[in-house]
């Protein structure tokens, strides 16, 4: 009887046990799977074929106005009304100033090696940017440029701070990031209040070597921060003349490698319909069209006259000698001689390239008129 009792209570212990206790499934790893909570989904990555739109918008476009008579001499005297600005077709309402804008204005000067023998000629102008260029309320900053971007002078309105700025370039690596510069510079400028006119001054070559900037950002930017570009362009041929010589490399390609030359002649007709590099407007909207729509953004003329003309700047070359003191003079004039106006376009909201055509009415002495052909803005959303 005591062994009966003993059985009963160990299978009744067994029993309530396996009740207590939830039967472990077949397959463990699966049941852990199916008790996890499923994982928070990712959004999928951008690929590099999905490019992200940029939309830059406008609310205010100066535009410095230089007009000139049929002797090339500046004319003075244009009442406002007689000026009519027409954005894309569509006239503005514009307005004129006829008092002088304070200018704020970066010095850009290329410094590497093959401009080494004409940094002498450049480091005596310093003293000549505030009487010349800038007036009683101006100021200026001044960088240089080769392989190193390096702020010599921040703004200052002091002649003497431009001046030992200017005299402290020297020569340095036979890079030469011009782009970057202007890429540079335009940050700068971007700071100055928006009602002093900005101007970017080039002293260097008119091409670039080594630059990370890409050229066609950098030109939408110059023009949606109203910035105009200047340049005096350092001869190529005097820098390539007075540069010291590269080391030589050795030659190990047989004479059949190299191609022929071509047997189409280089002339200046020819280089100007390729590039457009004449000063005519007309000449040079193709060209500005195609910088805009090419997603590579390369340059086929020359940055800095792109970056001059794109903005309504002008380029005032210089031989050696006191050629240089006189294109400052030139400069100068221009810069006290023009108008400027400026308006809030009443067709903002369309994206892509606006162009921008100034008529002067009622005045038979006008010839020609020098302003910015138009600015970029990027599709609206």
């Amino acid at each position: 009887m005591h062994r009966l009792f003993l059985v009963t209570v160990i299978c009744g212990l067994l029993l309530a046990q396996q009740k207590s206790t939830p039967p472990e499934p077949w397959n463990t790893a699966a049941s852990a799977q199916k008790q996890q909570p499923p994982p928070a989904q990712k959004p999928p990555a951008a690929s590099n074929d999905q490019l992200t739109n940029i939309v830059t918008t406008v609310q205010n476009v100066v535009v410095p106005t230089v007009v000139f008579d049929r002797d090339g001499n500046y004319v003075n005297g244009i009442r406002p009304d007689q000026f009519h600005l027409y954005d894309d077709g569509v006239e503005q309402n514009i307005q004129v100033d006829e008092t002088f804008i304070p200018i704020s204005m970066v010095i850009a000067i290329q410094v590497n090696a093959e401009v080494d023998k004409i940094l002498p000629q450049v480091s005596r102008i310093g003293n000549l940017v505030s009487p010349l260029l800038l007036g009683n309320q101006g100021e200026a900053a001044v960088l240089a440029f080769d392989s190193r971007i390096r702020i010599l002078q921040d703004f200052t309105s002091d002649p003497e701070k431009i001046t030992v700025a200017v005299k402290k370039i020297y020569a340095g690596s036979m890079s030469s990031r011009l782009v970057d510069a202007v890429e540079e510079g335009t940050r700068m400028l971007r700071t100055r209040p928006p009602n002093r006119r900005r101007i970017l001054l080039l002293i260097s070559e008119t091409r670039d070597g080594g630059s990370q900037a890409r050229g066609r950002e950098t030109l939408i930017t110059l023009q949606l921060s109203n910035i105009t570009v200047y340049v005096i362009p350092m001869s190529r041929l005097l820098a390539k003349l007075t540069a010291p010589p590269p080391e030589p490399r050795p030659d190990n390609l047989p004479p059949a490698m190299y191609p022929v030359p071509g047997v189409a002649p280089t002339t200046p007709t020819s280089v100007m319909q390729t590039y457009g590099t004449e000063g005519n407007s007309a000449q040079f909207m193709p060209l500005l069209l195609e910088i805009y729509k090419d997603a590579k953004a390369i340059f086929k003329a020359p940055p800095a006259e792109i970056f001059a003309k794109a903005t309504g700047g002008a380029e005032f070359s210089f031989y050696g000698g006191h050629a240089l003191e006189q294109v400052m003079q030139k400069l100068g004039e221009e810069l006290h001689s023009d108008y400027t106006i400026s308006y809030s376009p009443n067709n903002k909201a369309k994206g892509g390239f606006h162009e921008i055509q100034i008529v002067v009415a009622g005045h038979p002495e006008v010839k020609r008129v020098l302003a910015r052909p138009g600015y970029w803005l990027g599709p609206t959303q």
